[in-house]
């Protein structure tokens, strides 16, 4: 994503316009494909996760880096990544980017201990923030507003919502046939396949004068790291740990630097004055807060499936497709009959209530529950963020200027992904907190204390996503007030 989406001069404007028109087709196929990559390795280890503690040796809580290692870098560097391909080209930075996610795919498949996976993840991570910024402002780009960019947009969300769970079952296919190392290997044939695709596809765009916001950018991703390292050392060590306390206090402080520097900088990463709309700020919040609720279930239901039910590694990630499906119809339906109806506000609350639903659902799961009744909640979890994430993302969108159009569509991808990592880092650390309050039985065999242990500890993530969920209704419903919300104003 750039500060200027369209090139400065009109003979740039001309030269462009035409291969724009007859690559868009490829275009948008590398936008779909790069975001899949990117957004499928959120989820592609979930099902992966009970082979990989078995393994490499990971403590329960130390398993969640493994998800949170590449959250994190993905999610602070991102709109770093974005004004790399401001000044240095959107085409250059996103073959560099591609090349470090396969490569750390590569790297992350051979990996032998469990600091040289997280090692690999957190390399992901770096290559994704290059390579995903270039996709949204791509797509903002080459679609003009209305209808055509409605429907780009819905594939786009299809990708990125439907990705997560598409991840899902295919993480489940890959351990099971092969090993839980193909699920890093998978990516290396799709990074050399999408790179030559870019090569011939992705226009040239020119390099821009200006300078990079590192100071901004390391303190933002210092500061959410110390608070998610925080968060999760609670989760095993409480919150009296001196560990506990000196990360998350330092992560805030970090935090606090970050926005006094962005106030005073000439090119400030994050131009604070994105957050002076209520429809842009509240959009962006309720999709943090909606990831943060299903990435954080995502995280306990695979363990659940084949923990507790017994399912096999192909079973378990099988077993997300109806949720799978269910996105799919429903951001299809969104972006392209229901936002033109109703509006997108009706459309969010009601993606909202649903996932909400879903969450709800989850907390009478137990022992005897079998998967008839868990696929209801898939549905509906489906079917809500389906429904949520195409008027989502057009808000965040909402009347931005053209000059900052690059860093708005990168706070989307931010959100995205800090609300994985603090969702998933806060659901771990109430997890953990009622994993050790726990009092059981002393007459349960070893194998039902295993699992009524882990059932607390689940139960008391899910009572917290709920809540999550509820704040995401609260700010579709009173914060996001405008009726009608267009995408960002970018003329192309």
């Amino acid at each position: 994503m750039s500060d200027q989406l369209i090139a400065d001069t009109p003979a740039t404007t001309r030269e462009t316009r035409a291969p724009r028109q007859e690559r868009r087709g490829l275009v948008l196929a590398v936008i779909l494909i790069a975001q899949l990559m990117v957004v499928l390795d959120m989820s592609i280890v979930n099902v992966a996760l009970p082979h990989m503690q078995t393994a490499l040796g990971f403590s329960p809580t130390g398993l969640s880096w493994v998800l949170n290692a590449y959250s994190l870098t993905f999610g602070g560097l991102l709109l770093l990544g974005a004004r790399a391909g401001d000044l240095l080209g959107r085409r250059p930075t996103f073959l560099a980017g591609i090349a470090v996610f396969t490569l750390a795919s590569f790297a992350g498949g051979f990996a032998q201990s469990d600091t040289t996976l997280i090692a690999a993840r957190a390399v992901q991570g770096i290559g994704a923030a290059l390579a995903a910024p270039a996709s949204l402002s791509l797509l903002t780009t080459m679609f003009p507003e209305g209808r055509e960019r409605t429907r780009a947009l819905g594939l786009y969300t299809a990708v990125s919502v439907g990705g997560v769970s598409f991840g899902l079952v295919a993480g489940g296919i890959l351990t099971e046939i092969a090993s839980w190392r193909w699920v890093m290997l998978v990516n290396v044939p799709f990074g050399i396949a999408v790179a030559a695709i870019a090569w011939l596809a992705v226009p040239h765009t020119p390099r821009r004068p200006g300078r990079f916001d590192l100071v901004g950018a390391v303190t933002s991703t210092l500061g959410v790291s110390g608070v998610v390292y925080g968060f999760v050392h609670a989760a095993e060590h409480g919150w009296g740990s001196l560990v506990t306390l000196v990360t998350i206090l330092g992560g805030i402080a970090l935090l606090a630097v970050f926005v006094v520097v962005e106030r005073g900088a000439e090119e400030p990463i994050t131009p604070l004055s994105l957050f002076a709309s209520r429809v842009r700020s509240g959009a962006l919040l309720a999709r943090m807060f909606l990831i943060a609720g299903a990435m954080g279930a995502f995280f306990f239901l695979t363990q659940y499936l084949q923990d507790v039910l017994g399912f096999s590694p192909i079973q378990a990630g099988l077993a997300f497709l109806p949720m799978t499906a269910a996105v799919f119809v429903a951001s299809q339906s969104s972006s392209r009959y229901l936002v033109e109806a109703f509006g997108p506000r009706p459309v969010m609350i009601a993606g909202a209530v649903l996932s909400l639903g879903s969450l709800v659902w989850l907390l009478g799961l137990d022992v005897h529950s079998g998967y008839g009744e868990l696929v209801v909640s898939l549905v509906l979890l489906g079917f809500g963020n389906g429904l949520a994430f195409v008027p989502l993302t057009a808000s965040a969108l909402h009347a931005v200027q053209p000059h900052e159009a690059g860093a708005a569509a990168g706070l989307v991808n931010v959100a995205q992904q800090l609300g994985s990592a603090l969702g998933l880092a806060g659901l771990v650390t109430v997890s953990g907190h009622a994993t050790r309050s726990a009092e059981l039985s002393p007459a349960l065999s070893e194998v039902a204390r295993a699992h009524q242990t882990f059932l607390t500890g689940a139960h008391a993530a899910f009572e917290a996503a709920t809540v999550m969920l509820l704040v995401t209704l609260v700010l579709v419903t009173w914060v996001i007030r405008r009726e009608t919300v267009e995408p960002a104003a970018v003329e192309v």
